[in-house]
C-alpha cells in the first residue's frame, strides 16, 4: 500500500485524515478568495479613478458591464474597506433661462370630436434604435384617431415640435382647430 507524502504530516500531528484534507482545502479556498478580492479591488480602483462620483450601486453596474458578476453588498463592503466615497454632484436648479408658459386646458378631457380636424392633440414619444433613442413627434386627430403628421429627430427639443407643427401647417388650414398638448418641457 502506497502512502501519500502530504498525509504523513497529519499522522504526526494526531489529526484525522478527513480533518487534514478539509484544512488543506480551506487554505486553498482562502487564497483563491483573496486573489478574487484583490482582482475586484483593482477593478474598483480603475473605475473609481475614471468615475469618482459612483456609489456602490453604480459601481456594481459598471462591474457587470465588465462581465464581473459581483453582488452589490460585496461591492459596498470592499468600497468601504478601500474608503471610497461617492462624490455628491451639485444639483442643477433649472435647465433653461426662459420661464415656462402654461396655457389653459381648453380640451378639458373631452377626447371625442364630432367632425374631422376640429380637435387635434400632439405629443412626443421615444423609440429605441439600437443603442440610442430617436424621438417621434406626432399630431393626431381625435375624430378618428388618425395620425395627421409626424417628425423624427435624434434630439428631444423644441425644434422637433416646431418642425412637426410647421410641416403640418404648410398643407392644412387651422381656422377653428383646437390643438392640445401635454405641455412638456418643449
Amino acid at each position: 500500500m502506497r502512502v501519500r507524502h502530504d498525509w504523513l504530516g497529519s499522522k504526526f500531528a494526531a489529526v484525522s485524515r478527513s480533518g487534514y484534507y478539509k484544512w488543506r482545502k480551506s487554505r486553498q479556498a482562502k487564497s483563491e478568495r483573496r486573489q478574487k478580492e484583490h482582482e475586484l479591488e483593482s477593478h474598483l480602483l480603475a473605475i473609481h479613478r475614471v468615475y469618482p462620483y459612483f456609489g456602490y450601486l453604480q459601481m456594481t453596474v459598471a462591474l457587470h458591464r465588465e462581465e464581473l458578476g459581483v453582488n452589490h453588498t460585496k461591492v459596498y463592503r470592499v468600497m468601504k474597506q478601500l474608503r471610497f466615497c461617492s462624490v455628491i454632484r451639485r444639483k442643477r436648479r433649472f435647465f433653461g433661462k426662459q420661464a415656462s408658459v402654461v396655457n389653459p386646458n381648453r380640451l378639458e378631457r373631452q377626447f371625442q370630436a364630432s367632425s374631422p380636424r376640429t380637435k387635434l392633440v400632439t405629443d412626443i414619444t421615444y423609440i429605441r434604435a439600437g443603442e440610442q433613442f430617436v424621438y417621434l413627434s406626432v399630431i393626431q386627430d381625435l375624430y378618428n384617431n388618425e395620425i395627421l403628421d409626424g417628425h423624427l429627430s435624434e434630439r428631444n427639443d423644441l425644434a422637433l415640435v416646431h418642425e412637426t407643427l410647421d410641416r403640418f401647417c404648410q398643407h392644412t388650414d387651422l381656422s377653428g382647430v383646437l390643438l392640445h398638448s401635454s405641455q412638456g418641457f418643449q
